[in-house]
């Protein structure tokens, strides 16, 4: 009976012990999901933080390849207005030709008999051409009015846009990172800050110096803006004196980007007779046959002989005494023709330009990448505070080698910006964006 009362006395002691594990493994139950929802709210934040980052670096790449695509834009408008220049010149050309023709000095038929047939048929082709040069003319030609549009296009909407985007993108990449966190916590509770961003002062605003190769290069592809020189000569003896010389048909023309970044366009054509005397043998007398000149309004102009005083016509005198004591030309050059250059100056058509407009551009030697930094922050349960951080960047890489096996420097001319996340830089907060 003793032994059955001290087993009654020890029931119940396995149920303490039991309660007491049940409680520790309740506690430690909560604290493993305390833990659990820390590490699962640091994931998620740091996957927010990437995700964030590298739309942010994404925003600069758009910008970058804008910006290229933009100072593209910008050389075929230059290129465009290459072209407008020279078919105002050409214009010019055609409707002075034409009164040439008309007036006979010199006649058609001497240049076909001359020259050939096919130079005397051009010639007469220009007769239709009167009033030709009013397309030329500044405020009421159609060409004039053209090339002033894309002038003003230029310099007043591209540039400016060129402008915003760079001034703007700080703002642009904190609404695309900001967008996204809030897409992932629908709430203000997280602060995003920027670190060690390498966007101020990565770009650089060059003047028309910088971007005159590249914008000569591609005016380069265009034949109708190459020279236009031709000179032409009788197949048959002239002058006894001078067995060598012959009659010569020249035609000459340029379309020019100066150094201020002006264009502008000459062309010219003349007859120039073989003649001799004896004072000073022989020589060439000019007949200018057509003129057209847009010169640049600043900045140098085209490297041409000319005059301001040419008389109207020689009839009161000679044109050799005149040359001679008039000019330093030289009558037996075969250079250019600086009697039709003197008439085009005098009757010279002024297209108003600015030339080219500044843009943007990555320095030399300067990182293929512009990248930053950003750490997120956000209050959560029980008090904590989660912090992660990520790094992104934009950088140039070409998607395929060139084809003269050289690397390609980061630049604003060609869009292959891309983004991507790259190693956490260090550095100071220099925004924060609630």
């Amino acid at each position: 009976m003793k032994i059955k009362r001290v087993h009654r006395r020890q029931q119940g002691q396995a149920l303490v012990l039991g309660l007491l594990l049940a409680a520790v493994g309740a506690l430690a139950l909560t604290r493993y999901f305390s833990v659990g929802q820390a590490v699962a709210e640091k994931s998620r934040l740091t996957h927010t933080a990437d995700a964030a980052a590298y739309s942010g670096a994404l925003t600069q790449a758009r910008a970058l390849n804008m910006l290229a695509l933009l100072n593209r834009t910008q050389t075929a408008h230059q290129v465009a207005m290459a072209h407008l220049l020279t078919l105002g010149s050409w214009a010019m050309l055609g409707g002075s030709q034409s009164l040439k023709a008309g007036m006979g000095n010199p006649p058609v038929y001497l240049i076909a008999m001359l020259f050939g047939p096919a130079y005397g048929q051009a010639y007469a082709a220009s007769l239709p051409a009167l009033g030709l040069d009013m397309l030329a003319r500044e405020g009421t030609g159609q060409l004039a009015q053209a090339f002033s549009r894309h002038d003003s296009l230029v310099h007043d909407m591209l540039a400016g846009v060129q402008q915003d985007i760079v001034a703007g993108l700080p703002e642009a990449r904190m609404a695309a990172i900001s967008e996204v966190v809030a897409l992932q916590y629908g709430d203000t509770q997280t602060n995003a800050t920027i670190l060690n961003d390498a966007w101020p002062g990565y770009l650089k605003a060059y003047g028309p110096k910088h971007w005159m190769p590249s914008v000569k290069e591609v005016a380069g592809l265009h034949p109708f803006l190459a020279p236009r020189n031709h000179t032409e000569r009788n197949a048959w003896l002239v002058q006894a004196r001078c067995p060598t010389r012959r009659h010569e048909l020249r035609r000459r023309g340029q379309t020019e980007l100066n150094e201020a970044g002006v264009w502008e366009s000459i062309d010219t054509q003349s007859y120039h007779a073989l003649r001799s005397n004896r004072w000073i043998g022989c020589y060439f007398r000019e007949y200018e046959m057509g003129w057209g000149w847009i010169p640049a309004e600043r900045g140098g102009g085209a490297a041409v002989s000319y005059t301001e005083q040419a008389p109207d016509d020689f009839s009161q005198q000679d044109f050799w005494r005149w040359v001679l004591s008039s000019t330093d030309w030289n009558l037996l050059s075969d250079d250019g023709n600086p009697l039709a250059n003197s008439r085009a100056y005098a009757d010279r058509a002024r297209w108003p330009s600015r030339g080219l407009p500044t843009l943007w551009d990555v320095p030399a030697l300067a990182e293929s990448s512009v990248g930053f930094a950003l750490r997120l922050s956000r209050s959560g349960a029980q008090g904590l505070q989660y912090t992660s951080q990520a790094a992104a960047e934009a950088y140039f890489r070409r998607p395929s080698k060139r084809s003269d096996g050289r690397a390609e420097q980061a630049n604003l001319f060609r869009p292959y910006w891309q983004a991507r996340l790259s190693a956490e830089p260090k550095g100071t907060a220099s925004g924060v964006i609630p």
